[in-house]
């Protein structure tokens, strides 16, 4: 049986394992690959466990702006609607795959609404 998210040790799992997922998707890729080039994955990967952390469990890690960090990208490649529900598709798999409960299930809605959010931002939810 599976556990549900207890740490950020289960956090930082899922983030490496959904990022595999991301870096091996051709679609995905390109949104990375700066990060890839520069040698900063680790880095990367520490900025978004801290930030589902906060998320998770009230922490007070994470200190960029998420919202600002993707217009930024969107600037130099654009997000599509599909990016999105591939992002969504990956994240909850990722979540399934390691952990089931209330943590699980707060992880993987929140994921949703921060993609819809995101869409609608960029002016992509209808597109």
């Amino acid at each position: 049986m599976k556990t549900d998210i207890s740490s950020r040790n289960d956090i930082k799992l899922i983030i490496t394992k959904f990022y595999d997922k991301l870096l091996a998707d051709k679609k995905m890729y390109p949104f990375f690959e700066d990060i890839i080039k520069r040698n900063h994955l680790d880095y990367h990967l520490e900025i978004i466990t801290d930030f589902w952390n906060d998320v998770l469990f009230d922490t007070i890690t994470y200190s960029n702006n998420v919202m600002q960090k993707h217009l930024d990208k969107n600037t130099f490649i654009k997000f599509q609607k599909e990016h999105f529900s591939i992002w969504v598709s990956y994240f909850s798999q990722t979540i399934d795959t390691y952990f089931e409960g209330e943590k699980s299930t707060q992880m993987k809605t929140r994921a949703l609404s921060i993609a819809t959010v995101m869409k609608l931002k960029l002016n992509i939810y209808k597109k």
